[in-house]
């Protein structure tokens, strides 16, 4: 039984690998754009005759008794204590890195492991106030992973990341202090916020604008009416003016005298020669013009009607043209006039 257990025991430890030499795993933070050392704890001080650096399991640099085996000599650069640089550090050079050393003898004498992660710097914070509704901002524009701390009188008030905002009561002087950090990189801001004058009242700043605008309308549609007015009372001046005019110009053609038409000629009797000696006029009353005679003085004695006088105008189809007698022989005329002025001897 015991030469069994000593087979088995054997065994086992042919497959348990060694772990003389490995140290625990190394966090190491780099800042992006910068450059980095990795240098190994404790390390043998003499009889280091070999030294292998490797990243992600791949080698990229190794240098033997002071000979350098380049792989990428640009990016990285190895000392004689085991030490590795890496220069201008990238967001993927983040990974798992690893070095052995070796002595002489080819025998492995450490392994040490270190985790890199990359981080940009934090920008500076940038805090903002509103004393209106009391509230403060602070917030962090640039950085990997920041954490933001929001002091007041060199007390903590609240706590976040990439921005923070606190809401309370700020009825004087207050210094605030903001700080951002990530870890690689710190920045600070502080500021003093007097919030001790009152705030704008917005209820009351949009009733003002609202009064405002209605007031405006309000205007702008008095003078419209007013416009409107004096236009219409234009109008009606204008009209009266018209109107009066028209009638000063009637009543000054109605007092105007109208032209007597020319006075008719004298009786044709009268214009005649005296009779005979011994012809006796005729006792009764006058005798009728002649019917030629009459049309004609009938003409004569129409007036004419006043310039100013409306006239008549005839209604309905226009009346026949009364027929003009024709006029007798001045012999015949003359011999009628003398027959009719004998009297008329008595039987």
């Amino acid at each position: 039984m015991n030469f069994a257990c000593t087979i088995l025991a054997s065994c086992l430890l042919i497959f348990i690998p060694s772990t003389k030499g490995v140290a625990p795993t190394i966090k190491v933070r780099g800042i992006l754009n910068d450059d980095i050392n990795m240098t190994i704890p404790d390390p043998p001080l003499h009889n280091i005759y070999d030294i292998l650096w490797e990243k992600n399991g791949k080698r990229i640099i190794r240098c033997i008794n002071g000979k350098i085996i380049p792989q990428q000599q640009e990016k990285y650069q190895v000392f004689e204590n085991g030490t590795l640089k890496i220069k201008h550090l990238q967001r993927n050079d983040s990974d798992i890195y690893e070095v052995n050393l070796y002595n002489s003898d080819g025998h492995n004498t450490l392994t040490q492991r270190f985790d890199l992660k990359i981080l940009e710097k934090v920008s500076k914070p940038v805090i903002n106030w509103n004393c209106a509704n009391a509230t403060i901002t602070c917030e962090v524009t640039q950085g990997t992973d920041p954490k933001i701390t929001l002091y007041r009188h060199r007390k903590i008030i609240k706590e976040g990341q990439k921005i923070i905002r606190y809401k309370g009561t700020i009825k004087s002087i207050a210094p605030f202090n903001c700080t951002a950090t990530n870890g690689v990189s710190e920045e600070t801001s502080m500021v003093n916020i007097d919030c001790s004058e009152k705030g704008l009242d917005i209820p009351l700043i949009v009733g003002i604008c609202g009064g405002g605008i209605f007031f405006l309308l309000f205007v702008a549609l008095l003078i419209l009416f007013i416009s409107k007015r004096k236009k219409q009372h234009r109008r009606e001046n204008g009209g009266k003016l018209e109107l009066r005019a028209h009638r000063t110009t009637s009543e000054e053609r109605s007092r105007r005298p109208c032209q007597i038409p020319a006075s008719a000629p004298p009786n044709a009797a009268a214009s005649q020669a005296p009779p005979p000696p011994g012809h006796h006029p005729q006792a009764h009353g006058p005798r009728p013009p002649p019917p030629g005679h009459r049309a004609q003085h009938q003409q004569q004695r129409r007036p004419l009607p006043c310039p100013g006088a409306p006239v008549h105008q005839q209604k309905g189809p226009p009346l026949p043209t009364p027929r003009v007698q024709p006029k007798p022989p001045r012999g015949a005329r003359e011999n009628a006039k003398q027959s009719s002025g004998r009297a008329v001897p008595v039987l």
